[in-house]
């Protein structure tokens, strides 16, 4: 038995894990975000609920832990950016502890129990808040011990025009710290962002999408553009990891049309031609975090 976390900026959600399809939820906190001790006593307080001292502690957590020294990026939780928090928690826990980036999770999870079952190469895409990835390549997390692989959302690479007809895109500043991201304008800001750079209009991601649905015309251009933008970077991701299925994660996947159009798009431009979805929401629909660090842990244990 394990207890595994899903650990965002907001919450920290925690269960207990036998297997990937046997999770048993446990409490749900906030997150402290400024005071490590009271990080660690939160995390102690819910592997205390499991009532039984676990094998070890699983860990899904936004940000991307240097495979080098073992420190975690965090801008989100700043009492443990810059932490080796795995070697810190497994001392202050007193239990061996894992820890990946949520999209890794992500993917393990549609890879173990989602949309990914059955295929060698998945990859994990979110379209969130913003835009990220993982890669597992048979059943294994490609940055087991930390790294960048399929985070298909930074790097410079939106075009600098876009739709039909093309229209100029500015370069936005991304949070990474580099400009020009997929990240600024794929995720559900970036189509806010872009709706007001095409229209001057301040509109809500879900408000976007509503209206395109029902034939709005300025939000039909809006999801033209964002769906050229996004295609080519995934397309180019898919070519190099030689992915066989993409499952979607984040609010956006839940856009069923939207995935649609991506995935037709993705598939033009690929070398690699399907005649099946290839981009697909994805089928773990609650707490994937959880699931995906369920796995982690267990293949930790069995190893």
């Amino acid at each position: 038995m394990i207890v595994c976390f899903d650990i965002g900026g907001s919450a920290i959600k925690g269960a207990v894990a036998y297997a990937a399809d046997r999770i048993e939820p446990l409490g749900r906190r906030v997150t402290p975000l400024d005071d490590f001790n009271a990080f660690v006593e939160t995390l102690r307080a819910v592997i205390a609920e499991a009532g039984v001292k676990p094998n070890r502690v699983a860990i899904s957590i936004t940000g991307v832990v240097d495979p080098e020294t073992q420190a975690i990026k965090c801008a989100n939780i700043p009492c443990i950016d810059g932490r080796q928090l795995a070697a810190e928690l497994s001392g202050l826990l007193d239990l061996p502890v894992l820890i990946a980036n949520d999209a890794d999770c992500f993917a393990l999870a549609e890879a173990g129990a989602g949309a990914g079952r059955g295929y060698r190469i998945v990859l994990g895409a979110i379209l969130g808040t913003g835009v990220g990835g993982g890669l597992v390549v048979d059943g294994r997390l490609i940055n087991a011990e930390g790294g960048f692989a399929g985070e298909w959302g930074h790097g410079p690479a939106v075009a600098a025009m876009a739709g039909t007809p093309p229209v100029a895109i500015p370069v936005f500043d991304c949070g990474c710290g580099q400009r020009g991201c997929v990240d600024t304008i794929g995720g559900a800001r970036g189509m806010e962002r872009l709706h007001l750079t095409l229209h001057g209009k301040s509109l809500a991601s879900h408000e976007i999408t509503t209206l395109w649905q029902n034939g709005d015309a300025e939000a039909a251009r809006t999801i033209d553009v964002l769906v050229d933008l996004i295609s080519s970077p995934l397309a180019l991701t898919v070519n190099i990891t030689g992915a066989t299925i993409v499952p979607i994660g984040g609010g956006l996947s839940n856009v069923t049309p939207l995935i649609a159009e991506i995935d037709k798009a993705v598939r033009a431009r690929i070398l690699r031609k399907f005649d099946r979805p290839l981009v697909v929401p994805g089928e773990c629909r609650i707490e994937p975090g959880l699931i995906g660090a369920a796995v982690l842990g267990l293949a930790g244990e069995a190893q």
